[in-house]
Parts: C-alpha cells; sequence; structure tokens
C-alpha cells in the first residue's frame, strides 16, 4: 500500500498563548504531515497573528481557515472536510504531539492495513512541564492493553476487547488516527455538547470497528490547566458530561451489544462522578438523583453499593 498522509487538524478558540507550540510540535515530526490544518474557531484574540507567522515561514505545508465562532466539533470537522490527506489526526491548541507521534501511526497502518483505526497512550501535563501521569496506565482498558503488548511499543485490539474501551477509553483526541473516509461515513464530530463529544464519535467508530492499533508508548501531551472546559467550572462540565453520555446511550441501541454495554457501563461512571461532584458542592439530594436512574439503567449488586455510598455521603 502507498504510504499514508496526514492531515492534522488543529481547531483553535483564543489559543495565541499555545498554538504555536502545537503547530512546532508537529512541524518537528520524523514522518512529516502532508498538511497541517488550523481552523480557528472565531478567535477574538492574536491567534491570527501567531498563525500568519508560522504560514509565512511554511506556506506549502500550513493551512489557515477561519469560521464563526462554531465550537471544536465544528472546528474539527470544517479541518477534515478541507483536509487532502487520507488519514486525519487531531490537536488542540493546548496540547502538543511527541517528535514520532505520525511516524509511530504510519508504520503501524504500513505493517498492517486492515487496521480500521488507531490509538495510543499519552502523558498528562502540568503547565510547567512536568508530567502527572500517563493515560494507559489509568484505566482497567489501558492496562489490559499494555499487558498485552509485552512490552512492545504496539499492539492490536480486537472486537471482543472494544467494550472496555468504549467504557473507559485511554486514548484521547491527539492520539486519534482515522482514515478520512471513514471519519466523513462516521458523520464527524457530534455538534451541540460543551464536553464529551469525542466519546459521541468514538462510540460510532467503534460499533464498525474490529481491529484498532493501539501505540503503548506516550505519542502526545494533554495539558492540565484551570482554563479547559472540564476544570473552570468541574461541576457544570460533570452535568454536561452526563447529559451528552445519555443521549449517546439513546443513540446506541442500534448498536452490537458490547458497544452498548461499554456505553452503559460509561454512563454509570458519569453519574457516579456527578453525584461524588454534587456531594463534594453539598448538594445529598442532587447527589443521589444522579444514580438512582442506575438501578434500572444498569442493576445489579454494583449499583446498589454506589447508591448506598452516595446515600452515606
Amino acid at each position: 500500500m502507498s504510504s499514508p498522509r496526514f492531515s492534522v487538524i488543529i481547531p483553535v478558540f483564543n489559543g495565541a498563548g499555545f498554538v504555536s507550540r502545537a503547530i512546532e510540535s508537529v512541524l518537528a515530526q520524523t514522518w512529516p504531515a502532508h498538511e497541517i490544518i488550523v481552523v480557528d474557531d472565531g478567535s477574538t484574540d492574536d491567534t491570527a497573528a501567531v498563525v500568519a507567522r508560522h504560514l509565512a515561514d511554511h506556506p506549502q505545508q500550513l493551512r489557515y481557515l477561519h469560521q464563526a465562532n462554531a465550537g471544536v466539533s465544528v472546528a474539527r470537522n470544517t479541518g477534515a472536510q478541507a483536509a487532502r490527506g487520507d488519514w486525519l489526526t487531531f490537536l488542540d491548541a493546548d496540547d502538543w504531539y511527541y517528535h514520532n507521534r505520525l511516524e509511530a501511526h504510519a508504520r503501524f497502518i504500513l505493517d498492517d492495513p486492515r487496521l480500521d483505526f488507531l490509538t495510543g497512550d499519552y502523558d498528562y501535563r502540568r503547565p510547567d512541564g512536568s508530567i502527572i501521569s500517563r493515560s494507559m496506565e489509568q484505566h482497567d482498558a489501558g492496562r489490559a492493553m499494555l499487558a498485552k503488548s509485552a512490552g512492545k511499543d504496539r499492539t492490536v485490539m480486537t472486537a471482543n476487547e472494544i467494550e472496555s474501551f468504549v467504557a473507559e477509553h485511554f486514548g484521547d483526541t491527539h492520539t486519534l488516527s482515522v482514515p478520512r473516509e471513514t471519519f466523513l461515513q462516521v458523520g464527524g464530530y457530534p455538534s451541540g455538547h460543551r464536553v464529551c463529544e469525542d466519546v459521541f464519535f468514538l462510540v460510532r467508530l467503534c460499533a464498525r470497528s474490529e481491529r484498532i492499533g493501539v501505540s503503548c508508548t506516550p505519542l502526545a501531551v494533554y495539558l492540565i490547566h484551570g482554563a479547559s472546559a472540564t476544570r473552570s467550572n468541574p461541576l457544570k462540565a460533570q452535568i454536561d458530561n452526563v447529559a451528552t453520555l445519555k443521549i449517546i446511550a439513546a443513540n446506541s441501541e442500534d448498536f452490537p451489544l458490547p458497544i452498548r454495554r461499554g456505553v452503559i457501563e460509561r454512563l454509570a461512571s458519569g453519574r457516579l462522578n456527578l453525584a461524588y461532584a454534587q456531594l463534594r458542592s453539598g448538594n445529598r439530594a442532587a447527589a443521589l438523583g444522579a444514580v438512582i436512574p442506575l438501578l434500572w439503567e444498569r442493576p445489579g449488586l454494583r449499583t446498589i453499593k454506589a447508591v448506598l455510598s452516595v446515600l452515606s455521603g
């Protein structure tokens, strides 16, 4: 097969202080990107000027698109529609790739052309650059893949392992590589969701996949900072998370049974996290209201224990 050509899509909104690092991390790749598409989602700061400086130095590789503010999902989809590569990757403006991010997936694709899409490990870092943790080691599904890889830098997730990945996916948007044709067939990222839009897309992608490439060494950085949507208002983020997961569950009835079970488990985790957030806010009634639906959504001993834990505060 021909070598994969990656279109790297960077959505940005008021990211003048971050976007240079993101762009430079893609320009420094050991496997050059076919193109870098920066989609400015209606920024009102100096984002356009910052990108323009990079565009002047790399006019053949870098493209800049501007749209009225419509959210990160629409920005990613705009980039995908404009892309000329056969594979899509994504990078939020406040995150960055390690130098081998694209090469690791390119060589994986060349060695195993039957992969439906690829994901991988990444590091959580603080603004000062220090590492907090790795993603895969934080999740049962990730630890299972690390064990399966037996110390190698990659492995393949098969259909019988996708359920746990849906329930607690360890690969974020910036370690996703997906064929552009598949992305468009799935329908891209859904709009209108403040958080969890990546999970919505991932569930639909997993529902049509049987072989997923997993890179078991960190490929990118997820920056933890107070201005992110999930950290500026944690309780609101948990409320929005559950609202989106309920919509995902309602739209997963026609998916394969393992995918549906994974969605139910993820919704259960979301409800429990929301309940704990409500307890921290001193609202025990709202906390109980968050987990009571689990009694019919996911009946069983685990749910009873979860409800009792919330009742006990």
